[in-house]
């Protein structure tokens, strides 16, 4: 299957628009596993497995594995999921951004060694950085075009004199990746939780492409303005799957043994809010 297809299968068997951010740091870690960085894999691996039948998608942030080293723990943890939870698709978190052979290189690390079906990137060194990941079929990637960050004002909120209608950055992100860029039918865009006039503005331009959206939970997005911004229905059916991440929130529930518990609590809330959302 492609990346959409999981995606949309996932939504259908969970119910949900959920996804799990795995953002593993040791010193938050509960319990007995508290700074242990050798137990990564076994932190996330409980985490998924208590909330597999709630997610629509599960993140793992590359960062937090590379910075202490576990990024065998990563293949192992992905491996993991493919095995207990193969409907639900993996989006590795990297926002990797580079040319030519670079980007080979790169989309080769995140669908080849990893094993991910989807991955992020960032578009600003143009369509070139992007199409080697598009090379690989049915893998799915996902532009920053609106991020949650207050640094995202410096460029994605200025106008482009040069192109007609000098649309803001964001927003011409937003057009290429409906148009012109998505060659394999695959590609979605990032967009922060704390900007819901802007997922609508993204969404009104992107009609038909997934949102990933992160800042939901620990960032102050609000859920219901998410998916009021972000969800579209035509003729019954949805058109662009909406994604919402929440990552610590969720991982650290608890301080204590139960961790993995309180985690399937808050996931299956925030799961649950997000549906009843689509009534409000």
């Amino acid at each position: 299957m492609t990346f959409l297809e999981q995606l949309s299968g996932a939504q259908r068997q969970n119910h949900s628009m959920l996804c799990v951010g795995l953002d593993p740091e040791p010193g938050k870690f509960p319990g007995a596993l508290k700074g242990q960085a050798s137990k990564i894999y076994d932190f996330c691996a409980r985490i998924a497995d208590a909330t597999a039948d709630l997610a629509i998608a599960f993140k793992p942030q590359i960062a937090y594995f590379a910075a202490h080293r576990a990024e065998a723990q990563l293949e192992r943890l992905i491996a993991h999921l493919r095995a207990n939870a193969p409907h639900v698709p993996v989006i590795l978190d990297a926002k990797r951004g580079d040319i030519g052979a670079t980007a080979e290189q790169y989309a080769i690390e995140a669908f080849e060694r990893y094993g991910a079906d989807a991955v992020t990137l960032s578009p600003f060194m143009g369509f070139d950085s992007v199409q080697p990941y598009l090379k690989h079929h049915g893998k799915g990637a996902f532009l920053l075009c609106r991020t949650s960050n207050p640094g995202g004002d410096d460029l994605q909120n200025q106008r482009l004199a040069s192109v007609p209608g000098q649309p803001l950055l964001y927003e011409h992100i937003a057009r290429l990746a409906q148009g012109p860029w998505n060659t394999n039918g695959q590609l979605g865009l990032v967009v922060g939780a704390t900007y819901p006039a802007e997922i609508e503005r993204v969404r009104s331009l992107a009609p038909t492409l997934p949102l990933l959206i992160p800042g939901v939970g620990a960032q102050g997005g609000d859920a219901v303005a998410t998916i009021q911004a972000g969800y579209r229905q035509s003729g019954g059916q949805t058109t662009g799957a909406v994604i919402v991440s929440s990552s610590r929130a969720i991982l650290y529930a608890s301080a204590d043994d139960d961790f993995a518990q309180a985690a399937r609590r808050e996931a299956m809330r925030t799961r649950d809010l997000l549906q009843s959302a689509l009534t409000v």
